[in-house]
């Protein structure tokens, strides 16, 4: 056999050579840099022990893990209840018309519905409904409490739910399989349904609101001619749609159905007027004989709107209150059910005042880490709710129940008096002998 020759030996010999000295090279290059990144050897912890191969996994993890923010942590004496199950700064809130449920949207994509018997407990339930590829900013129940309506962020339109009671006592949330068409090309304000269920309301930031039916057919279009639209509402009756913008005053249309239930027309009824400057805010009382107003120039009203406006009757200016918040930024209002409360939100602060005297009561400072959304009673009149951030907060309506015992007292005394003069005029012999 013949020995290779001798330069083909040399050349893969040096060929080796050259590929071991390249890794050795590049062993010690990488064993370099990582004594500069951790400023001690390779292969040793500070404190000299060997290194722990979980280490470098865990950093992984915690450099991966987002911080959660830190829910905002509120306290009052008068805090009946806080319900913390959106993961989601919450828009809006919408109580059924038979108290039972408060309904919830927040931009984590759900609906939640939670149980008005539950606020007073230490564990608050609450059902969920998730909105498909988008999320809700406005919520509002159906009159029967079998469905809700919700005005979708990015899709700008209105979705429907029906809510199927199941065997265990929950519901099923089914979409339709058809959203109503877009109509408004301006955002949304606000948006409602009749408690007759004869109609939905939709208003948007121009100058605009629209009158549905239940199939979403659009029945009228209303021009408010405010510059822009701030808020819009249906009255608790269901027989109005009033409207506050740009303009100093309240804006009311009479929506009209024929005896068979048919649309007919949208007439203007009255307004409000007083104000000297822009209206920011307005709510009903819960019989619509009442409405209360808030606006730029520093004031709150209270109107008596029981009034033949048929016949030119103008609404009464019952009271006048101060609210100089209102002046520098926007502000909500919402109108216990008897009237008697008045509840202004502004920023994070909620401010409680007494109609009948006009006098502020109570105030709550930083309920919410963020501005507050949404303000409403609930039925009973009971709590006033608020939101804001990820929480709705629930406060026992003190200046309410303190309304009701001064009303007590006084029909009491009215009564005292009237059976004193009553006595004074009757014969003493007629009174031994039990006459009246």
């Amino acid at each position: 056999m013949e020995l290779p020759q001798m330069p083909e030996l040399m050349g893969l010999s040096l060929l080796l050579g050259l590929l071991a000295l390249m890794a050795t090279a590049a062993v010690a290059r990488g064993w370099l840099r990582a004594e500069e990144e951790t400023g001690r050897p390779v292969g040793q912890k500070a404190n000299g022990l060997p290194p722990d191969k979980s280490l470098k996994s865990k950093k992984q993890k915690q450099r991966i893990r987002k911080e959660k923010p830190q829910q905002h942590n509120f306290t009052h004496r008068l805090l009946a209840a806080a319900l913390k199950s959106h993961n989601g700064n919450i828009s809006c809130m919408d109580f059924s018309s038979n108290g039972k449920y408060l309904a919830t949207c927040a931009d984590d994509r759900t609906i939640r519905i939670w149980s008005t018997k539950d606020f007073l407990q230490r564990e608050h339930r609450s059902m969920r409904a998730n909105v498909e590829l988008d999320h809700a900013i406005l919520v509002r129940f159906s009159p029967d409490c079998r469905a809700f309506i919700v005005w979708l962020a990015n899709g700008d339109t209105l979705r429907v739910f029906k809510m199927t009671k199941r065997e265990d006592g929950g519901y099923t949330f089914t979409a339709t399989p058809e959203d109503f068409p877009k109509k408004h090309k301006a955002s949304i304000v606000n948006i409602g349904i009749a408690d007759t269920g004869k109609f939905i309301m939709t208003a948007s930031s121009d100058t605009t609101i629209l009158i549905w039916n239940l199939k979403g057919q659009v029945l009228s279009t209303i021009n408010t001619n405010q510059m822009n639209n701030t808020y819009a509402a249906i009255s608790p009756c269901s027989r109005f749609v009033a409207s506050c913008g740009f303009t100093p005053d309240v804006k009311v249309w009479e929506v009209c159905f024929g005896k068979k239930g048919d649309f007919q027309e949208v007439v203007r009824a009255f307004e409000l007027k007083g104000h000297s400057a822009a209206v920011h805010f307005f709510a009903f009382s819960n019989d619509s004989r009442r409405m209360a107003s808030v606006s730029k120039d520093g004031t709150w009203k209270l109107w008596d709107t029981d009034v033949e406006y048929k016949k030119q009757q103008d609404p009464y200016l019952l009271r006048t209150g101060r609210f100089q918040e209102a002046s520098t930024m926007p502000c909500r209002l919402a109108l216990s059910p008897d009237s008697q409360v008045l509840a202004l939100a502004c920023g994070t602060s909620i401010h409680l005042y007494s109609t009948r005297r006009g006098e502020e009561e109570e105030r709550f400072e930083q309920v919410h880490g963020e501005c507050i959304t949404d303000l409403s009673f609930d039925i009973t009149g009971r709590f006033l709710a608020s939101c804001g951030d990820r929480a709705v907060r629930l406060f026992h309506n003190a200046p309410g129940h303190r309304a009701v015992v001064e009303e007590m007292t006084l029909g009491v005394q009215h009564c005292c008096r009237h059976c004193c003069l009553f006595s004074r005029y009757t014969p003493a012999g007629n009174r031994s002998k039990g006459v009246s």
